[in-house]
């Protein structure tokens, strides 16, 4: 089985905040399980360099869009690998790589037939002497009247243009820009309509795309799939490989997300692999993003691939609802947002996936809250898994000099292991990762009864065999708990493979055998509950700032 997981491409404007892990990790527990599984996986993402939001920064900060967007790649980089996720290649979108691939994609298409030209009207502004990237546009949303961009409306989700805009400003100056005209590409989505209610249908009937992606993908064939240029008068991107229009760039509606195509055909050239042999008819691929960008994903991206005659059509869109910050709204303008560099600097990144994990905006908006984030890791992640390990592995240590002695798995034990490999396994695969962590901490709250149960304390003294077989059985627990747990907590997991002596994780049942105990540390500090109103007024004066 070939697995592609493509993950969001973040804007390398700003720092990262939990918004956006929340939404991207799906990407990495689905990549984790499928390797461990055996599958061929390939997992790419990469940052968004050529984007209007960098011009926007860098004009704020008197610099270059190539200081923004190296400054927040690496950050980006740094980021994803101090929180675990394992992208098979993490891209730019300014790589030269990237740039001649969209270049040859927008070629082709014009081949193929499914881009024209078309003279139209566009946002002009007379003041900074240039033509308005949609986003440099801003103005009422002419469907719900709330504030929006010239590309969209966060509020209603509805694709915008910018001349749709009622009491339209330049985003630079806050001057009413004139509106001139000015010669595109245009690319027929049109075309498609059909292709994609069909595509719709399909992944409707088999549950394989979240329900916000449904009813607004839903929405968007309904009001019918309009053509929309693809050529942009930009500062930075990718030039049109066309005479005429050298001063023109690829907008984002094909360039960005065709990074999931591009990184892959980057990957394959440097694994010496055929890109085919991964993207094909029978890829079952993954698409991990927020829901503001269900459209991409469902409506444009399809529409690419099959106008390259790609057959690897998006088979799970994997769109989070928003996270929310003590019942508020994100904001980065304000501030409002708990940044991902600095909370990496005070916290594991287990305790991290494990919040986002089990409060996952899977199927509506969740909140995290400093207060439910301290006590969700002193009660779950160190009171009730890292008090399993840690009291199994110091009774051993004690009583049996770290030698883990060998006894009968109870049946019951023994068919629960089995049962959830099987049971989490088809969650993962199905996008339900809240209910996957949710089966496996029920688990351990039965492996804690248990081991209170036979209170082995007592069994040392009055009954050696049954002792025996009680830390048989717990050990038998612990490493399949850490395989089972590894693509959602793969710190903890290594640290239980380290002190057990296990071999590489595989989707399988781990056998009981002797094992000796070394490296023997606790899994998890607890969390001074004083850290509270510290985050909580770190927090208030950041956005008080």
């Amino acid at each position: 089985m070939t697995i592609f997981i493509g993950g969001a491409w973040p804007y390398a404007n700003g720092s990262l905040h939990l918004g956006h892990i929340a939404a991207l990790l799906p990407g990495d527990i689905l990549a984790r399980y499928y390797r461990q599984k055996g599958e061929r996986v390939l997992y790419v993402s990469g940052s968004d360099c050529n984007g209007t939001p960098i011009s926007i920064r860098a004009n704020q900060e008197h610099t270059t869009t190539e200081e923004i967007a190296d400054r927040y790649h690496q950050e980006f980089e740094e980021c994803f690998t101090k929180l675990g996720f394992t992208y098979d290649l993490y891209s730019r979108t300014d790589a030269d790589h990237h740039h001649k691939s969209v270049q040859e994609i927008f070629l082709k298409l014009l081949e193929n037939g499914y881009l024209y030209k078309k003279t139209i009207e566009q946002a002009y502004c007379e003041t900074d002497q240039q033509f308005l990237p949609d986003r440099f546009v801003e103005g009422i949303c002419p469907n719900c009247g709330s504030k929006a961009r010239g590309d969209q409306c966060d509020h209603c989700s509805a694709i915008l243009d910018p001349l749709e805009l009622i009491d339209k400003r330049c985003k630079i100056c806050g001057n009413q820009p004139a509106i001139k005209e000015t010669e595109h590409f245009y690319f027929s989505f049109s075309h498609f309509q059909k292709r994609l209610q069909i595509l719709l249908e399909s992944a409707q009937k088999e549950h394989r795309w979240r329900e916000n992606a449904v009813s607004l993908t839903s929405r968007y064939l309904k009001e019918g799939v309009p053509d929309r240029a693809v050529t942009r008068d930009l500062p930075n991107g990718v030039e049109v490989p066309i005479a005429g229009f050298e001063n023109k760039k690829i907008y984002v509606w094909i360039e960005a997300v065709s990074g999931y195509l591009t990184a892959g055909m980057e990957w394959a050239k440097r694994a010496n692999e055929k890109i085919e042999d991964w993207l094909n008819e029978d890829t079952i691929s993954y698409y991990v993003h927020g829901k503001d960008n269900i459209p991409f994903h469902t409506v444009i991206w399809p529409s690419i691939l099959m106008g390259l005659n790609n057959p690897a059509l998006p088979a799970h869109i994997v769109s989070n609802e928003y996270l929310t910050l003590e019942k508020r709204k994100l904001s980065t303008s304000q501030n409002w947002a708990v940044w991902v560099p600095d909370i990496l600097k005070r916290y594991d990144p287990d305790s991290i996936r494990y919040f986002l994990t089990i409060n996952a905006p899977e199927n509506r908006d969740t909140d995290f809250s400093w207060r439910e984030f301290v006590y969700s890791h002193n009660s779950e992640l160190l009171g009730a898994y890292g008090n399993l390990v840690n009291r199994t592995v110091k009774f051993i240590q004690k009583s049996y000099n770290g030698i883990v002695p060998e006894g009968q798995i109870d049946q019951e034990i023994l068919l629960k292991v089995r049962q959830l490999y099987k049971e989490v396994g088809t969650l993962i695969e199905e996008a339900q990762f809240k209910k996957s962590l949710e089966a496996l901490f029920e688990f351990v709250r039965f492996a804690n009864k248990f081991f209170d149960q036979q209170k082995p304390w007592i069994q040392v003294h009055e009954d050696k065999s049954s002792c025996e077989e009680t830390m048989a059985n717990c050990i038998y627990i612990i490493s399949n708990l850490a395989g089972l747990l590894q693509p959602f907590l793969p710190f903890s997991s290594e640290k239980v493979k380290d002190m057990l002596g296990l071999d590489e994780f595989k989707w399988t049942e781990v056998e009981p055998g002797g094992k000796v105990l070394k490296n023997i540390k606790p899994l998890f500090e607890r969390i001074d509950v004083g850290k509270i109103d510290e985050e909580l007024s770190r927090l208030n004066e950041g956005a008080s700032r």
